[in-house]
């Protein structure tokens, strides 16, 4: 049963793959907007942001190291927003249906979405990096550094890759799909992705300091630049395990009831 599964769930990721390959304006598009919030908030607001954040070199050159992380973020958000519609697209146009009269592994569905998504999303945060490195963003995180962050990046991403399939179940139609995960994209503008929070009225100081993307940017920022993470892993790991572990069991409450149909 377990070779069957894994077989089968080979067989989905082709598939999902193949799809990305062709059709790629969703994959460009995904990918495309958090490079545009880069190249908008590094030029456009980077100097007077980074003068206010301070730093050895103040400005934009410091900006472009305290933006990149959140912008790595988002761009696992902007990602996972398509998990939502391609999910959504294979419940209500039929071919699930199809599957199930064909002798595979339920389970193999969603995880052929599931681990096209990571995939995807790591290609968009190497490509969202790139960018970044080309404008101006230097790390200096070490061997060990860039392992955690590997870490870290594949948890986040598997957590909100989870949710967002739930996300798609849960949609009535694709075009609600498209916009039941924008808030994923919203929440690092308010968080500390985007100035500190100590800069933010108190109320949104509060929401800030204690929604899980805040520990996210803040661990991602810490592993890149060495700045001092606190227990700022420890509660993204455990935002991270929440989510996942949500993400899945609503995901696998609502494809079997699908399933019952």
């Amino acid at each position: 049963m377990i070779a069957l599964a894994l077989t089968d769930s080979a067989t989905m990721l082709r598939r999902n793959l193949r799809r990305m390959i062709r059709y790629p304006s969703m994959t460009i598009t995904l990918i495309g907007m958090p490079i545009v919030f880069l190249l908008l908030f590094v030029y456009v607001f980077g100097g007077t942001l980074g003068a206010g954040i301070g730093g050895p070199s103040g400005g934009r050159a410091e900006y472009v190291n305290y933006v990149t992380p959140a912008i790595i973020l988002m761009t696992i958000a902007a990602v996972v927003q398509g998990t939502s519609i391609s999910v959504a697209m294979d419940m209500t146009e039929g071919i699930v249906d199809r599957f199930r009269t064909m002798a595979i592994a339920r389970v193999s569905v969603l995880t052929g979405h599931v681990v096209g998504s990571l995939i995807q999303a790591m290609l968009g945060i190497a490509v969202v990096t790139g960018v970044a490195l080309l404008i101006g963003f230097r790390p200096s995180a070490g061997p060990g550094d860039w392992l955690a962050l590997a870490g870290i990046l594949v948890l986040m991403a598997l957590a909100l890759i989870w949710l967002s399939v739930a996300l798609g179940l849960a949609s009535k139609t694709v075009e609600s799909s498209s916009n039941i995960g924008m808030p994923l994209i919203l929440l690092p503008f308010l968080g500390s992705g985007f100035v500190p929070t100590d800069s933010m009225p108190a109320a949104l100081r509060w929401f800030a300091e204690y929604q899980p993307f805040t520990p996210l940017i803040e661990t991602i920022r810490g592993l890149l630049l060495g700045t001092p993470i606190g227990n700022s892993a420890a509660i993204a790991v455990g935002w991270c395990v929440v989510i996942a572990l949500g993400g899945y069991l609503w995901s696998k409450r609502l494809f079997n009831r699908e399933s019952t149909r």
